[in-house]
């Protein structure tokens, strides 16, 4: 990962960053820091890794496919689990 001093906020981040900030929001009056919304975005991909890793010892590859498919987290059946963010 290269490290980068600013973060450009293109309109379609921004609508992504209202719906992750709505989600984070503990209520509709509470309004996180953007640090916030981010570090709970990244919590939740490392988790969703491991869970579909543990997950993978008790339910079928179909299933797993099926449920846990996303634009970020690609799954290949038992083989591997791709990254396809970038």
């Amino acid at each position: 990962m290269s490290r980068r001093t600013s973060l450009k906020i293109t309109d379609e981040r921004e609508r992504q960053l209202e719906k992750a900030s709505d989600i984070v929001a503990s209520g509709p009056d509470d309004d996180p820091p953007m640090s916030v919304v981010i570090d709970a975005a990244l919590a939740h991909l490392v988790e969703s890794e491991e869970n579909i890793r543990e997950a993978r010892q008790k339910y079928n590859p179909n299933t797993i496919q099926e449920l846990c498919n996303t634009s970020v987290i690609g799954l290949q059946y038992r083989t591997r689990i791709d990254h396809r963010w970038r």
